[in-house]
């Protein structure tokens, strides 16, 4: 489709008719123990990418990146650090140059602010995307203690991918679903993933 922005992930790409349109806010969720960054790695290979680490130090994720196996960018890394995290992110993205990437590595930390303050953040984050036709890409780990914002993360969103882990057989298995996608036709059929040391396609199925 014209006019959408590649997440550098062929499968994903095809599933979505070429890719995210330009202002969309992903909710990305997984669990913890899963390896769901190397998707959010991968991504940098798009374009140029401005990564916000929460909680992992920007060295560390930058050394993550680097020794990466797939074909990655290299974005610009900043740790929020600060007592007032909304109002770092919010400095940090308002630098976010035209067609870039956003990613925001983990949302627990911003989602754990005043619900009122953190209603206006995703707001205005939104409106930056679409001011810079630029992309989003949020990760929300999946816990028994999820901040109480989560639900207005999955609401602000314009799209919710889903990667869920599973043992089947002697084998663990990864699949990304979207149960939510505003920009166009929603895939209704689970991409099954191979997350070792790349994404790849699991190519034991005809499911592309």
């Amino acid at each position: 489709m014209v006019g959408r922005l590649e997440t550098g992930i062929d499968v994903l790409d095809r599933k979505l008719d070429g890719g995210l349109p330009p202002g969309c806010v992903v909710a990305y969720t997984a669990k913890p123990a899963s390896q769901s960054e190397l998707l959010l790695y991968e991504l940098t290979a798009a374009r140029g990418t401005l990564y916000l680490s929460t909680e992992r130090s920007a060295d560390a994720v930058t050394h993550a990146i680097e020794s990466s196996p797939s074909a990655v960018g290299s974005p610009t890394v900043r740790h929020v650090t600060s007592d007032d995290p909304l109002e770092e992110a919010t400095q940090l993205i308002s630098a976010l140059p035209d067609g870039a990437n956003l990613i925001i590595d983990t949302m627990d930390v911003l989602e754990r602010s005043d619900t009122d303050d953190y209603v206006e953040f995703c707001n205005e984050l939104k409106t930056h995307m679409l001011e810079t036709g630029s992309i989003a890409v949020l990760h929300c780990l999946k816990s028994d203690d999820e901040p109480a914002n989560r639900s207005r993360t999955f609401h602000a969103a314009d799209a919710v991918f889903d990667l869920r882990t599973m043992i089947a057989g002697s084998e663990l298995e990864s699949h990304l679903t979207i149960p939510k996608f505003r920009g166009g036709s929603q895939p209704t059929e689970a991409i099954k993933l191979e997350l070792t040391e790349e994404v790849a396609i699991d190519t034991s199925r005809d499911i592309a």
